[in-house]
């Protein structure tokens, strides 16, 4: 039998659904014990839009249990250095470039930062390390739009958070 951390840790993330929960690293915590679940995540970020969806395909996923309690944590906040190698390998598999780490922060609020875009990205079409900014927000908010310079391929990179 399947148990509930595993149900959990392959549920996909609805944005980027060649990631797992797992693979994301949202999942914090699963508590399992005869009947009831509760599944503990952190959003990529606190308004993110799918996490109605992702708590929905969790319950989906733990039908069987009378109980289940998706619970919702903040603090800490999520991080792009929580994505797995294997997700940063299915993210690059997709077209998509994974992050570098991410910027190391004093605790607090975070900095507004006006500066220049990152440069450095990688296109993970043809691996030239370099790639211009087309456009600072993509299909979400945590993603870019970037063109290979190269190989003229346009690609989608997640940002560092």
């Amino acid at each position: 039998m399947v148990s509930a951390a595993e149900r959990v840790a392959a549920g996909v993330d609805p944005e980027l659904p060649m990631l797992t929960l797992a693979d994301l690293g949202v999942i914090r915590d699963v508590r399992e014990d005869a009947d009831t679940v509760v599944v503990t995540i952190t959003p990529t970020y606190s308004g993110c839009p799918a996490m109605d969806e992702i708590r929905a395909d969790l319950r989906r996923a733990l039908t069987g249990y009378r109980s289940v309690e998706v619970r919702t944590v903040l603090a800490p906040a999520w991080t792009t250095d929580w994505i797995s190698e294997a997700g940063r390998a299915k993210l690059a598999a997709a077209g998509i470039s994974p992050p570098g780490p991410a910027p190391r922060r004093a605790p607090g609020p975070v900095p507004l930062n006006l500066g220049l875009p990152r440069t450095g990205v990688a296109c993970p079409q043809c691996g030239n390390p370099e790639s211009e900014l087309i456009s600072a927000f993509s299909a979400t908010a945590c993603r870019e739009l970037r063109r290979c310079p190269s190989c003229r391929e346009p690609f989608e990179h997640v940002k560092e958070i």
